[in-house]
């Protein structure tokens, strides 16, 4: 396996971040590194503070990929997961799969969960060999993201410090049923309607804020990404997780319920484990109560450096 890295910057409009602040950290444009794994180009987005103190990968859900999902940028608001983890010290990473945002389809046209495990592993690779002094990093995943997440830290546990499940839609009881492969991907558009159906609790985020990720979720990822053989996920088994983790959702999200979450968070290999939920919040909670999501992971991510189960 063959990792080569470019770098691009790419220009945005960047908020002031307030937590945990590092004083070291100047608000900067995300940079687009080009990680190639197995011959495809993978594309991952960085903010990096001076001499940072952890590492982060994020993975993006089903529909939209890393720069809508956690560098959402508001004139005013404070919405953008990646600056305010940068901001606290912590040289963060967002991977866009295959198809997703800078990452364009392969030969093949489709995405499995086989081979997003084997590109977010081969990423966090990377992620060690370039920060190689603040020890491995965690892997954050959101909604389907957290399915892959769950399923490279169970085969690469190795390459990581603590996994962070958020909005994780599986119910360990159910199986998925394999069906034949379609030869053509279905190329769907994607809708603005489609882009704000996340935000269901009211009064939790702005409406400039949905219109500004409406726009670049659609700016990103205008065509959904095509998966299939779905079935690969009937492998995730909570008991195969060995790094702390900590699970976290929104009160009202109605992709992630409790009663799923519970019988996943009691099944964990680990008992480092922490279960948080965000009140008065949905799918969305990191963008409808940003501070509040952000302190949890931040300590989450602290305690598993440390090494302590506290």
């Amino acid at each position: 396996m063959r990792l080569l890295t470019t770098v691009f910057t790419v220009s945005a409009m960047l908020a002031s971040v307030s937590c945990s602040p590092d004083s070291r950290w100047e608000a900067q444009s995300a940079v687009l590194h080009t990680v190639v794994v197995d011959g495809h180009p993978n594309a991952v987005w960085e903010k990096r503070p001076p001499d940072p103190v952890g590492a982060i990968l994020l993975i993006h859900g089903r529909t939209w990929s890393g720069i809508p999902d956690f560098d959402l940028q508001v004139v005013g608001e404070e919405l953008s997961l990646m600056d305010r983890l940068a901001e606290a010290g912590y040289a963060v990473y967002a991977h866009d799969l295959r198809g997703y945002g800078g990452t364009p389809r392969d030969s093949t046209e489709w995405a499995t969960p086989d081979r997003a495990v084997a590109d977010v592993a081969a990423v966090l690779r990377w992620v060690n060999e370039r920060t190689p002094a603040v020890g491995r990093p965690a892997l954050f995943g959101w909604s389907f993201g957290s399915l892959v997440s769950h399923l490279t830290a169970q085969r690469h546990g190795d390459l990581i410090s603590v996994l962070m499940l958020y909005g994780h839609p599986f119910d360990p009881d159910l199986r998925i049923d394999i069906v034949p492969d379609t030869p053509d991907p279905e190329r769907h558009v994607n809708t603005a309607e489609a882009a704000a159906s996340d935000f269901i609790t009211p009064g939790t985020i702005s409406g400039r804020a949905i219109e500004a990720y409406t726009a670049a979720a659609l700016d990103a990822d205008p065509i959904r990404v095509d998966w299939r053989r779905l079935h690969e996920f009937n492998a995730l088994d909570p008991a195969g997780i060995q790094v702390p983790t900590l699970v976290i959702h929104g009160e009202f999200d109605p992709l992630a319920p409790v009663e799923s979450l519970a019988k996943t968070f009691t099944r964990l290999g680990t008992t480092d484990r922490r279960w948080v939920t965000i009140p008065n919040a949905d799918h969305a909670a990191h963008l409808e109560h940003p501070a509040r999501f952000v302190s949890e992971i931040i300590g989450f991510a602290q305690r598993g450096a440390r090494g302590d189960g506290g």
